[in-house]
């Protein structure tokens, strides 16, 4: 019956069942073939051993013509429709993507993501204005002009660029440093400080070193010095990081708490804050504390609903401009600032500001400032485009976006906009909304501006507590940087320590200071890992060419009478002595030792030689004093003319004519070690005291019988040792070799070829 209602005969199931069974049999065994393959497979080379003259020999490098600066002078400036199309399209990469600009793809992605992130724009450019010290209104001028020039020069499709909270906070320091706290009027009415002449000049300090900043990147950029991040590692700068948001978190518990107290600046300015804070706790604004505080607890939930709703939501909740309208809202109802004495942003000018000349006399006060805020905010921006570049898989490139965030600065300054940079969290809006192109940061700048030019007024009341839990609750990724300190002590000690000098220097020495102290740190790693590599002795695999460290794999053997030394670092100034020291350790083989050992043994065997021939003097004269007078005379003549024995040697022997084999056990000390390889593998250059230091091995070995090649050496480090003499009538390029492989049959070779003579003779 199951076979008439399936429609198949019981012949047919058991023909599929078997076929199935078949089938996977005959994929298994397949597998299990290819498996048996990849351990099994072998490969056969029969050649010549090849050292560096032998193999040069043997090929024909290709003709170059070498070019004069002249030449090469003129063909950079030789100009080409192509070359000048190739350079503009990659000074203005707008020109490149937006007539390939796909609208029906996408347009809505990017307008809704605009949206999104000019959301965001609003109530953190309000909020990061009071980082830099400088009044509300100038955070969205900041939020506007640097991120829509950003659109025609920037060459990635998905960060944001605007204010961010670290550079905001080393601008907020350098504005301090200039105009104190103490220059602003007490009495000032805070609802209006914009055209306070006070806050005028920390304006003017905020606005110059944006043109400064702006300067040195576009200049970095045009000299193609976009490697200078490299400089800025992953720990230092979550380091940094880490010690900003600190200095960010405390700079805000006095807008928190609604206390006066006076912004520090510089070494130990943390410690002099909360000391500030905590003397004036007793005034706390208990107002202002609760819309603080009632705001921190909305942004963490809408946070948290975002992260764990993230896949569901079409777009994130924009709780910062939901507070910000509701904080705004209560604040006019409540008059907040009149009744409850609550800090508000106070006046925000309607429209755009005319255009005005940085003041150029402040420069050289801010310029080391400048520096590191340049460096820093290419640094943030240019590792955030990388992320996004390798995820969605398009290219940046390094020098343009230094030109292109140099470009923001100088130019927005004249606008008065203060530096930025990426910001992390909006960047990751942006691209988790949709955004595809540029075109999203233009439309988020455009919504800023829509707030400057007819609906600013409206954000008026509201009050600044509620920026500050705004600034606060964006820290939170921050300081969940303090859990690398646990990932880096599983991973490397060293990254840890960049880390840890990175977060206390700047957290006690201030963001400028310690950003310095952090580099040169991390600069000082460098040098002790090249002064400081691993050192190995190589030993071979048997029936192999394959060559690993003897202490690490039991199936490695050593080459009787070879030694095989490799350092994984350079060799140069830094590291030469260490090389020679770690050599003789590692070898077992110190030729200033042996050879001390052989001085030793032939002042010794002199010694003995010396005390023979006084014995034979005093035996003489024993026997000359025994004898008869009648056989003094013959006895006199006989030791004048013939050689006595004493005690079974003849007594004036000199070491001159002592056996080959008896000097041989009186006099040399020898190693049981013919030969030294040298493996370059992991040496990518040289100078001129590593090239003395190879030099002076190759000699000291030679004089206790070892002989000593290299092996592996590249072609630019075997440049180098030409160009810097290495080789000559005593070192000639035979003991260069190809391989270690090729190295260690020679050194065979050679030995039994030495050894065969030896026995000839």
């Amino acid at each position: 019956m199951s076979s008439i209602s399936t429609g198949f005969s019981v012949e047919t199931l058991e023909l599929l069942v078997f076929s199935s069974c078949s089938v996977r049999s005959t994929m298994e065994h397949a597998q299990e073939h290819e498996a048996c393959l990849e351990q099994t497979q072998r490969y056969c080379v029969e050649r010549p051993i090849y050292n560096q003259e032998l193999l040069q020999g043997q090929l024909h490098r290709r003709e170059r013509t070498p070019q004069t600066l002249r030449q090469r002078i003129a063909h950079s400036c030789r100009c080409s429709s192509k070359k000048a199309k190739s350079h503009l399209y990659g000074f203005l990469p707008i020109l490149k993507w937006l007539p390939r600009y796909p609208v029906r793809a996408y347009l809505l992605g990017d307008i809704i993501s605009g949206i999104s992130t000019g959301v965001m724009q609003l109530p953190q450019g309000l909020a990061y204005a009071l980082l830099a010290a400088v009044p509300p209104v100038f955070g969205l001028y900041s939020s506007f002009y640097p991120v829509f020039l950003y659109t025609f020069f920037g060459t990635s499709k998905h960060i944001s660029i605007g204010t961010f909270a670290v550079i905001s906070m080393m601008v907020g320091g350098v504005v301090v440093r200039q105009v104190p706290d103490e220059m602003i009027s007490v009495g000032y009415n805070s609802t209006n400080i914009t055209d306070s002449p006070e806050y005028t000049k920390r304006v003017q300090v905020a606005v110059t070193l944006a043109f400064l900043s702006g300067i040195i990147q576009l200049c970095l950029g045009l000299l193609r010095f976009g490697f200078v991040a490299i400089y800025l590692t992953e720990p230092l700068v979550r380091g940094f990081t880490t010690a900003a948001a600190v200095h960010v978190f405390t700079s805000q518990l006095k807008y928190l708490l609604g206390i006066k107290t006076n912004r520090y600046s510089g070494p130990l300015s943390v410690v002099y804050s909360i000391a500030a804070v905590l003397s004036k706790i007793t005034t706390t604004n208990i107002a202002a504390l609760i819309v603080g505080l009632t705001c921190i607890v909305l942004l963490l939930i809408g946070k948290e609903i975002n992260f764990r709703f993230k896949k569901k939501l079409p777009v994130p909740i924009p709780m910062e401009i939901i507070v910000v309208l509701i904080g705004t809202g209560v604040s006019a109802g409540m008059n907040l600032n009149e009744s409850y004495r609550v800090d508000i942003v106070g006046n925000i000018p309607q429209g755009l500001r005319a255009p005005a000349v940085p003041d150029i006399q402040l420069i050289p006060a801010i310029f080391v400032d400048a520096i590191a805020i340049a460096i820093v905010g290419f640094s943030m921006a240019v590792s955030m485009a990388k992320i996004f570049a390798l995820k969605h898989g398009y290219t940046i490139d390094g020098n343009q976006e230094l030109i292109a965030l140099g470009i923001c600065n100088s130019v927005g300054s004249f606008f008065q906009s203060f530096s930025i940079t990426c910001s992390m969290s909006r960047s990751l809006v942006q691209e988790s909304t949709g955004g595809k192109t540029q075109i999203a940061g233009a439309l988020s700048s455009i919504m800023v501006l829509l707030v400057i030019v007819a609906i600013g007024y409206l954000f008026e009341p509201l009050p600044q507590t509620v920026l500050a839990a705004i600034v606060m609750v964006n820290l939170k990724g921050m300081f969940k940087q303090f859990g690398d300190v646990a990932h880096f002590w599983r991973t490397s000690k060293i990254e840890l320590a960049i880390w840890v000098v990175a977060f206390v220097a700047s957290l006690f020495l201030g963001l400028d200071y310690g950003l310095l102290t952090a580099v040169a740190f991390a600069m000082i790693t460098v040098i002790y890992r090249t002064q400081s590599p691993q050192y190995r002795i190589l030993g071979w695999i048997p029936d192999t060419d394959i060559y690993c460290d003897v202490e690490e794999y039991e199936e490695v053997k050593e080459y009787p009478g070879i030694k095989i030394f490799q350092a994984n670092a350079s060799l140069y100034f830094a590291n030469s002595e260490s090389y020679t020291s770690a050599l003789k350790k590692k070898t077992g083989v110190d030729p200033c030792a042996i050879l001390a050992a052989r001085r030793k043994a032939q002042k010794r065997h002199a010694r003995e030689i010396k005390a023979a021939d006084e014995l034979r003097k005093k035996a003489v004269l024993k026997l000359v004093n025994s004898s008869s007078n009648d056989m003094e005379a013959s006895v006199k003549h006989e030791i004048a003319n013939e050689e006595l024995p004493v005690n079974g040697k003849f007594a004036d022997a000199s070491a001159q004519d002592v056996s080959p084999e008896e000097h041989e056990h009186f006099v040399e000390p020898k190693t049981n070690i013919h030969s030294l390889i040298l493996d370059f593998t992991p040496v990518n250059f040289v100078d001129s005291v590593g090239v003395k230091t190879l030099k002076s091995i190759i000699k000291e070995y030679k004089e206790v019988d070892v002989s000593v090649c290299i092996a592996s050496c590249s072609d630019p480090v075997t440049k180098e040792l030409t160009r810097l003499n290495f080789f000559d009538n005593a070192t000639t390029r035979e003991l260069l070799f190809h391989s270690v492989h090729d190295a260690a049959l020679a050194c065979q070779a050679k030995h039994r070829a030495a050894s065969w003579n030896d026995f000839d003779l």
